[in-house]
């Protein structure tokens, strides 16, 4: 790991894998195991950065394929980087590309070289390799930026699993031969589907080339809930233990619970923006549906334990109002509250673990 990156352990639990940790970047510290709000275009959606701030997010993620399809690398460059463009001056992290072109499985082409894939925003024809996803994220600037890899489909039979986990491989030591920036962290990527055997080879092949970080990555692609623990389980205690450990694309109380309990310290999803904008709160790690009748002349906050902006100014009936409305207003309120509840989730494990009563305090979601 550069002088520009650490990541330090400073406690274990008893009984589970669990463990928190500091993780120091140029842009300041994440302390571990932490939630990451998704802010795909540069931006977590219906937020500002000043109120992302308030909810506790200490790191943000980015996306290189969107990103690069609009407004373009150049023009986050020519801003300065994607800090200074969107107004975050906080650790970010911009993934690869790689899991948006494999969901475009009806315009892609995917080669040794790289993806060919028609841009559904002009119909352009776009090369996306390593080399070429590596160019953008070093253009954009993150402080953790991501391999490409190849991500196959939950239905992917295990012959197709095989090769793509191989092909990760490859295009990970070109993704380290194209890698120009030492104050960026280039993470690499454990794929193998649900086949166990092919993700601990993953690891001890990747973990020879001794990145400053790992992620698991083609998990949350269709599988059984059972599956991914199974996976995260097996997996994530093979990984170093002093680097960061990152689980990509989950974010709901039980799937964090459990994989925190596995030994991972980051998480992403775009889950309390997506469910805001439908309307959904998470309360205690439950989905509460605004529009329903109940919550018309309910005036009591979403959680009175909760220290956000939302429920500290605002009533459940409010809210609900706002919602039946479609008021742009609630997808903002709801947006403060769901992502404060998941980093206070995340955060109480968190001194759960240094208080080594991890496993007692958060029982009901770890069976």
């Amino acid at each position: 790991m550069s002088n520009h990156f650490s990541f330090q352990p400073i406690a274990q639990s008893s009984g589970t894998k669990a463990r928190a940790g500091v993780f120091h970047t140029p842009h300041g510290i994440v302390e571990t195991p932490r939630f990451m709000p998704v802010g795909t275009l540069a931006n977590v959606k219906t937020i500002t950065p000043a109120q992302l701030r308030d909810t506790g997010a200490q790191m943000v993620l980015s996306n290189t394929y969107h990103l690069h399809l609009q407004p373009g690398e150049d023009i986050v460059a020519g801003a300065g980087g994607l800090h200074k463009f969107m107004g975050w001056n906080g650790p970010m992290l911009t993934d690869s590309g790689g899991f948006q072109v494999f969901s475009l499985s009806d315009m892609r082409k995917i080669t040794e070289e790289g993806v060919t894939f028609r841009s559904p925003h002009d119909g352009q024809i776009i090369n996306l390799t390593p080399e070429k996803s590596i160019e953008i994220q070093n253009n954009l600037g993150a402080d953790v930026i991501m391999a490409f890899d190849e991500c196959p489909p939950a239905t992917a039979n295990r012959q197709e699993v095989e090769a793509a986990t191989e092909r990760t491989y490859r295009w990970l030591e070109r993704c380290i031969t194209a890698h120009k920036r030492e104050d960026q962290a280039l993470f690499g990527i454990v794929q193998g589907g649900v086949h166990l055997d092919l993700r601990s080879q993953a690891v001890a092949a990747l973990t020879q080339l001794d990145l400053p970080g790992y992620a698991i990555g083609g998990v949350s692609v269709g599988e059984e809930p059972e599956l991914i623990h199974a996976i995260v389980h097996a997996t994530a205690p093979l990984l170093p233990y002093n680097k960061p450990r990152y689980l990509m694309g989950v974010g709901t109380y039980k799937e964090i619970a459990m994989a925190i309990a596995s030994g991972i310290d980051l998480f992403d999803c775009v889950i309390p923006t997506r469910w805001a904008r439908h309307g959904t709160a998470m309360v205690q790690g439950e989905r509460w549906n605004l529009k329903n009748a109940k919550f018309r002349d309910d005036f009591q906050p979403l959680d009175a334990s909760c220290p956000c902006y939302t429920c500290q100014n605002f009533s459940r009936a409010y809210i609900s109002h706002l919602v039946r409305s479609q008021e742009i207003l609630a997808y903002t309120l709801l947006s403060i509250h769901n992502i404060t509840e998941l980093i206070r989730f995340t955060q109480k494990i968190r001194q759960s673990i240094i208080n080594d009563s991890f496993a007692e305090d958060f029982a009901s979601w770890l069976t």
